[in-house]
């Protein structure tokens, strides 16, 4: 047998690496001579650039950029095995963990340091990136990840805006003629999950915004600010970003990724099945195995274990697609009309929290090898 093992990371407990040995150890106590192909996915928000690197035998690059405050802080991006892409977790540098909960200010908070990975990124020479988008402190509609990359925003009185959000309210011009030119010879895929435009009430401001530190008059300001920002972007930059799907991700860094990167916004899993070259390693496969912390109705929207499953279904036929979870919610049925066609949670009666996270990687074993046992008896 060929089985596939392609789990998401199990948030808190186990890598997706992690989880994939967890897997493998528990089906060769029972298939031993099975061929195992381990695959470790994410679906562009946290973990990706480890299952992508481990995918890849790439290597993660750490690197001192600005963080959202302003203040220097320790990030990372990840270089695929081959040396050609980056990829990136745009809350590595910028990300809401990065900022004290009494702190939070989307007023102030800036994208400068997602930027300053992609500068970093460049001196590898790569041909293409991969940022993921997500768990934003901000709301400056990637600003600041361009000022990094050598994009000026002007006043009435043609002198650079400050950081943040708030400023873009002065925004009179944009002039990106000290853009890096290395971006011109650099692809940009965008993992982007959601599909809020920039501005209104389904916007970055009104939707993300309070959890980021806005008060109701804040998210009021902030979306005229961004209102703003897109109609500079579009007469200078001549992009339309307003109501583009997927613009208020991550306070609207997906409209700044698409008017200064010429971004293509994607589905986060299959954007990294592909640059993982899951195709060619599920192909022929005779039984794939998937999975992630919690299981439950949000796991069909766009979450990594039912992209592996549409995906393996369509390059290997109808094969059986087998999911282990830290936990199920009662809810969970609903994978089953996404490609899933079974579910087993590692838990097996009532455990607190910390235990369940501790023993995370005996547990899933134990559940792998029940799993491997009954198709066992089956075959």
């Amino acid at each position: 047998m060929k089985i596939v093992i392609a789990p998401d990371s199990f948030k808190e407990s186990m890598s997706a690496a992690e989880v994939c040995v967890a897997i493998e150890a528990g089906f060769r106590k029972v298939l031993p001579h099975a061929q195992y192909v381990q695959v470790p996915v994410g679906d562009g928000g946290e973990g990706t650039v480890q299952s992508v690197v481990d995918a890849t035998s790439g290597e993660i690059v750490k690197v001192h950029v600005t963080g959202p405050l302003g203040n220097p802080v320790e990030a990372f991006y990840g270089l695929t095995g081959d040396g050609k892409t980056a990829v990136i977790e745009m809350a590595a540098a910028s990300g809401l963990h990065l900022v004290p909960i009494e702190m939070r200010n989307p007023l102030v908070t800036t994208t400068r340091g997602t930027g300053e990975l992609i500068l970093h990124a460049l001196e590898h020479r790569v041909e293409r990136i991969v940022l993921g988008l997500g768990g934003s402190a901000t709301n400056d509609g990637g600003a600041g990840m361009a000022q990094a990359l050598g994009v000026k925003f002007l006043d009435l009185n043609g002198e650079e805006l400050r950081p943040g959000g708030g400023a873009l309210s002065e925004l009179v011009s944009i002039d990106v003629s000290g853009m890096d030119e290395r971006l011109k010879s650099v692809h940009v895929d965008v993992a982007c999950d959601v599909t809020n435009p920039l501005t209104g009430p389904l916007g970055a401001s009104a939707v993300f915004g309070p959890q980021k530190g806005a008060t109701p008059e804040m998210v009021g300001f902030l979306n005229s600010c961004l209102k703003t920002y897109a109609e500079v972007v579009e007469r200078d930059l001549g992009v339309a970003v307003d109501e583009l799907p997927g613009a208020g991700a991550a306070g609207g860094l997906g409209a700044g990724v698409v008017a200064f990167l010429d971004g293509n916004l994607q589905s986060g899993i299959h954007l990294v099945l592909d640059v993982i070259g899951f195709d060619e390693k599920v192909a022929g496969a005779d039984l794939v195995i998937t999975g992630e912390g919690r299981m439950d109705a949000q796991t069909v929207h766009g979450k990594a274990p039912v992209g592996v499953a549409k995906r393996a279904k369509l390059i290997a036929g109808d094969v059986p697609v087998v999911a282990i979870a830290g936990s199920i919610g009662g809810d969970y049925n609903t994978v089953f009309e996404h490609g899933i066609d079974a579910v087993f949670s590692v838990v097996n009666g009532a455990i607190s929290l910390e235990e369940a996270l501790l023993n995370g990687r005996e547990n899933v074993e134990k559940t792998a090898e029940n799993i491997a046992r009954m198709i066992k008896k089956i075959k």
